[in-house]
């Protein structure tokens, strides 16, 4: 299986959804919790770092495609998805990694 995801986040109260893909999903959560507060990003405006869900794909281009699927669906079918793969909502972020990032720690170049 490639290391390619399609990832949803939200913000602490859960109101906005962001779908992001990446091939480092570890090093795409710090970026967005150290953007937390940026305006000049959707993710940083909203406060967007918690991950609700995830799927892996074996190439960029499916995980590209399945995001530009997901990111045409309203909200109560994005909400489905997510009830469907983490029902309670949880934030899953440490289950990828130690979470919070530790203090100190900088995005990669």
């Amino acid at each position: 299986m490639g290391n390619y995801f399609v990832y949803i986040l939200t913000n602490s109260k859960k109101a906005v959804l962001y779908i992001g893909m990446t091939n480092d999903l570890e090093q795409r959560l710090i970026e967005h919790y150290l953007k937390r507060g940026d305006t000049k990003s959707f993710a940083g405006k909203y406060y967007c770092y918690h991950l609700l869900y995830h799927e892996r794909f074996a190439s960029a281009t499916q995980a590209i495609e399945r995001e530009k699927e997901l990111k045409g669906w309203n909200r109560k079918r994005k909400e489905a998805l997510i009830n469907a793969f983490n029902t309670e909502w949880m934030f899953l972020n440490k289950e990828i990694m130690d979470w919070p990032p530790h203090p100190g720690i900088t995005a990669r170049s």
